[in-house]
């Protein structure tokens, strides 16, 4: 059952004390968004605002704000510029336009695009109040990742660190690193979302450098060093929003990108969204990131990135199972979170 799960990982708090939180943002189709915050609303109260056709909230709910948004940058943009004059008789056609206008950009949007759940930062040891959320939506007829070739979707979890300082970074993202082969392979990450750009791996020079045993940057080298290799929203583990957070206008330097929002979190894109499998839940998704949270604060993460560093000199490396099983077996010595 999953109230028996362990929702929290074995560092519960930042380093003011505070318990630590996470976003989670869950792409999905099949559900109009008054639909979709119906559902919310009924398992978890709050009230209803719409921001445009494309942006809708429920406000202070149980578990805080959430907005449900057509994930379409473009669209948003173009039903904000429309501009008609009121006519004569002082009937507002600027709202008849843009109704008809965003109605059928919407219509189009959602055969290629997703609608999108995301929440306030909620207290990771509450997150499991969230988890019921999912049947209901899918029994509703949310549909998730491989209901079609052209849905892409994803979970993304946007946790609270425990700590800024660069040392404590670092580990975690090390610790991802290693772990990335094994976590595409327990996510099972769907073939269409790995040949799109937004899930894109870290490259080999840039691992190679964060994994090596002499790597100890400060902040800055830190941040430098990723913007060098990793200019871009497009990886698996997004780490520009925790930058932008620590030094703003280093990032925004280099990075131009309006989407790019600071916050003191990781920013972790890789899973599918199987809403429409009934055996899925959060907790899936939240239990494979529970195991990088682990090995993060693990004595054996410096070995293990030797190790790595040493596969990827063997040529099928990428194309083996060999390492997703030697983590297995190491994860068996790390005890649970």
């Amino acid at each position: 059952m999953t109230q028996q799960h362990q929702w929290t990982p074995e560092y519960k708090r930042t380093e003011d004390d505070d318990l630590r939180r996470v976003g989670v943002e869950i792409e999905l189709a099949g559900l109009s968004p008054d639909k979709i915050v119906h559902l919310l609303q009924l398992r978890f109260g709050g009230v209803e605002e719409i921001e445009s056709p494309f942006v809708y909230h429920l406000k202070d709910s149980r578990l805080g704000n959430f907005r449900i948004e057509l994930d379409a940058e473009l669209l948003k943009k173009h039903g904000e510029q429309i501009e008609v004059e009121e006519d004569e008789s002082g009937k507002d056609l600027r709202m008849k336009v843009i109704d008809l206008y965003t109605d059928a950009l919407t219509n189009s949007a959602e055969l290629f695009v997703p609608w999108e759940i995301v929440t306030d930062p909620i207290k990771m040891k509450e997150l499991s109040i969230l988890n019921p959320i999912f049947p209901e939506l899918r029994k509703a007829g949310a549909e998730g990742t491989k209901e079609s070739l052209r849905y892409a979707f994803g979970v993304h979890l946007n946790p609270e660190l425990p700590s800024l300082e660069a040392e404590t970074i670092l580990r975690y993202l090390q610790a991802y690193i290693v772990m990335h082969d094994w976590l595409v392979e327990k996510e099972n990450v769907d073939l269409m979302r790995r040949i799109t750009p937004y899930i894109a791996p870290f490259k080999t020079e840039y691992i190679q450098k964060v994994l090596a045993p002499d790597y100890k940057p400060t902040m800055d080298q830190l941040i430098d060093d990723y913007l060098e290799y990793n200019p871009t929203r497009n990886r698996s583990l997004d780490m520009l929003p925790l930058f932008a957070h620590i030094d703003e206008q280093r990032v925004r330097e280099v990075v131009k990108d309006s989407r790019v929002k600071a916050r003191p979190t990781l920013h972790y894109r890789l899973p599918n969204c199987e809403i429409d499998e009934p055996s899925w839940e959060l907790w899936t998704v939240w239990q494979n990131w529970l195991q990088v949270e682990s090995l993060a604060n693990h004595k054996s993460l410096p070995e293990l990135a030797a190790e790595y560093l040493e596969s990827m000199q063997n040529l099928s490396h990428r194309f083996s199972n060999k390492w997703s099983e030697q983590i297995d077996d190491q994860l068996e010595k790390i005890d649970p979170a």
